[in-house]
């Protein structure tokens, strides 16, 4: 097999949008993600894509931002904000697991911590799966862990969601509800399409798993490296510290720089599906690898600059380049969340009151609000258990009264 590595930012781009070229960095994480949306190719990704992208319109992306996403974060806030610390990354799980959650179709009935604690578990260890290819533990116990975390959230929490659905569809097809009644999520979508979506009771549960874990895996580790960059930043440059807490667009323009130097998985890996000729006799055809090197096309000083490699909020980008570079993919594949989790690009007449800003920016902003910092006597603790340069642990200290 020939691999080509590929690391400028114009080739990369170019090769995420070659349709010639198929996903191919996820099939160690098969337990969890074979045949998945992220998984799919050609025209069984672009059915798939249409029956779920019903979810993912504009609209739908403010109202999560606007009304469903203030409540959530409220009641997961609650105790830390009581407490006065708390670990960033358990906090940024939760929030995002439940904002995941209802948009996936995951009911949560008894909203104890027993409940939350559970899913979440579930939910960290499908994230293990289906990032198995980082792993530094051995596969095959990965998998099979799994593989009964998969049959636990079939049985307490997949089962009874879809029975509550196809509940409130015989409701509607019975004239009892109207169609705004419906719940607005991915798993309401599928089970209204099933004769589209053709999905088998195991691949149904792959999919809402996967949905879970990506949603809050990496919105969880972003917000992290957020405001770990920002820690960073504000120590050398305490001049920003005003606008870090009185201008929320400030705020996201420092987690887009984050985002850039921080992708959620540092590559992206790519099959051909007949021969591509990229140039300079780098030729691929069936059974080969291309390697996208999204940490380094991020920092590609013809685009972002001579100091691409380094963090700086004040960054001024390129027009028609992303802030956030190719983070969230672009064409066929581009993250259905990324509008969700990073917001909507600044333009020179954005109204900061009407803004979509994305909930990794919102939660940065609102925890800077309440004047969240690093906790001196516990110092944060890199997660040994991948090669993605996740955090296993980050202890913070907060303040009760929002300033």
């Amino acid at each position: 097999m020939k691999t080509v590595e590929i690391a400028n930012y114009r080739d990369v781009r170019a090769a995420l949008l070659n349709r010639n070229l198929k996903q191919a960095l996820y099939d160690d994480g098969a337990v969890i993600m074979q045949g998945v949306l992220l998984d799919l190719h050609g025209k069984e990704h672009r059915d798939r894509r249409s029956i779920e992208h019903r979810v993912f319109r504009r609209d739908f992306m403010r109202y999560y931002e606007k009304e469903l996403f203030p409540k959530v974060l409220e009641e997961t806030l609650a105790p830390f904000l009581a407490a006065g610390s708390g670990d960033l990354v358990t906090f940024g799980y939760q929030v995002t697991m439940n904002l995941t959650a209802d948009f996936a179709g995951i009911d949560r009935p008894y909203k104890t911590p027993e409940e939350t604690a559970s899913l979440l578990a579930l939910v960290k260890k499908f994230s293990e799966g289906a990032t198995l290819v980082h792993s530094t533990r051995d596969k095959d116990v990965v998998r099979a862990e799994v593989e009964e975390a998969l049959v636990v959230f079939d049985t307490e929490f997949l089962q009874p969601s879809i029975a509550r659905r196809q509940d409130a569809l015989q409701q509607l097809a019975a004239g009892n509800i109207e169609e705004d009644d419906l719940p607005r999520d991915i798993l309401t979508v599928l089970l209204r399409n099933q004769d589209q979506a053709d999905l088998s009771p195991d691949l149904l549960r792959r999919e809402i798993a996967f949905y879970l874990q990506a949603g809050s895996h990496s919105t969880a580790n972003a917000t992290v490296h957020a405001l770990d960059d920002i820690f960073t930043w504000l120590a050398a440059h305490p001049e920003d510290s005003k606008a870090m807490n009185a201008d929320p667009l400030f705020v996201q323009r420092c987690v887009h720089e984050s985002l850039r130097l921080r992708p959620a998985s540092p590559v992206a890996w790519r099959q051909p599906i007949c021969p591509v000729d990229f140039g300079a006799g780098d030729v691929v055809d069936k059974g080969d690898r291309v390697v996208l090197d999204l940490s380094a096309a991020n920092r590609d000083v013809a685009i972002y600059g001579p100091s691409a490699g380094t963090y700086d909020p004040h960054r001024v980008v390129p027009e028609g380049r992303e802030p956030y570079g190719l983070t969230f993919g672009v064409g066929v594949h581009t993250c259905l969340g990324r509008d969700l989790d990073g917001g909507m690009m600044q333009k020179g007449d954005t109204d900061a009151d009407n803004h979509q800003y994305g909930i990794v920016a919102l939660l940065v902003w609102t925890l800077l609000q309440h004047g969240v910092q690093l906790d001196p006597d516990n110092p944060p603790r890199e997660d040994r258990a991948t090669e993605r340069g996740n955090w296993a642990s980050y202890p913070v200290l907060l303040n009760k009264v929002k300033r």
